[in-house]
């Protein structure tokens, strides 16, 4: 396990310190699906440069990373790679971004690591191991109650066609936390329920490479990961819900709610 551990972590430092060497430089912003999905060229680089590093430890095992193809044999070992999440905050200026890379075996989360290069801030699990930020250990809150809670969330791609949708969960939360933050990096966000920055995550249609990792972290620090219905989270769902535990019932049922009330053609 020490060994994945500090490949990751030593990939992820590597295309951390190629994000930094670039942050006041020009980039080079294309659109991918939508006018608000973008990629940089640095995205595509540090993908190039970790997938690299990576294939050339572990050559049988599979690669899934989100600017490049799929690669690799049929090992029961597969890494999941997010070069820079956050891009859309790189392509402005907003510090507040992060290299997330996951490996499975056997479709189990094993190793996760989420490195913020511009606070230099490492997280680190290994199933079983619990969960660090620069070596040291870190812990969800002992927030109680939604009433309490600093609450995070994103929005996805689609959202300029379904934006009344999404913000009913968004007002929903707004009216029963202290506060609802939307940073735009979902690695960081379940970073920080881990250690306790905030209380309770949820976001719809994330993709494998942004939450594998974290989802890890926040549940080696005594956080609880689910879908909207309390189910097993799944890295290739669309529901992500992160919590401290404590209120993850009540979060639960704010989710339900808004969820009941809405008709059968929005979740289409």
């Amino acid at each position: 396990m020490d060994e994945f551990v500090h490949a990751a972590q030593e990939a992820a430092r590597q295309a951390g310190a190629l994000i930094r060497a670039n942050w006041h430089a020009a980039k080079e912003v294309t659109i991918k699906t939508d006018i608000v999905d973008v990629v940089t060229n640095v995205d595509t680089a540090c993908d190039a440069l970790i997938t690299a590093f990576l294939r050339e430890r572990f050559p049988a095992h599979q690669l899934i990373a989100e600017e490049s193809a799929r690669s690799g044999g049929e090992s029961p070992y597969c890494w999941y790679i997010d070069p820079l999440d956050g891009t859309t905050n790189f392509a402005h200026g907003f510090p507040h971004c992060a290299v997330s890379i996951a490996l499975t075996y056997e479709s189990r989360v094993i190793v996760g690591v989420v490195y913020d290069p511009l606070r230099e801030e490492m997280f680190c699990a290994s199933r079983g191991r619990g969960a660090s930020l620069n070596g040291r250990p870190i812990h969800v809150s002992q927030t109680p109650t939604l009433a309490h809670a600093l609450a995070l969330t994103g929005f996805p791609y689609d959202r300029r066609k379904r934006s009344e949708f999404y913000l009913r969960f968004y007002q929903a939360f707004m009216v029963r936390t202290q506060g609802v933050r939307r940073c735009g990096s979902a690695a960081l966000d379940l970073c920080y329920i881990a250690c306790g920055r905030a209380d309770v995550f949820w976001e719809w249609r994330l993709h494998p490479w942004d939450t594998a990792a974290g989802s890890l972290i926040v549940e080696e620090a005594g956080g609880q990961v689910s879908d909207f219905s309390g189910g097993p989270f799944d890295i290739h769902g669309e529901q992500t819900l992160a919590s401290n535990g404590l209120l993850h019932r009540e979060a639960l049922e704010v989710l339900q709610s808004v969820l009941s009330r809405t008709r059968d053609e929005d979740l289409s």
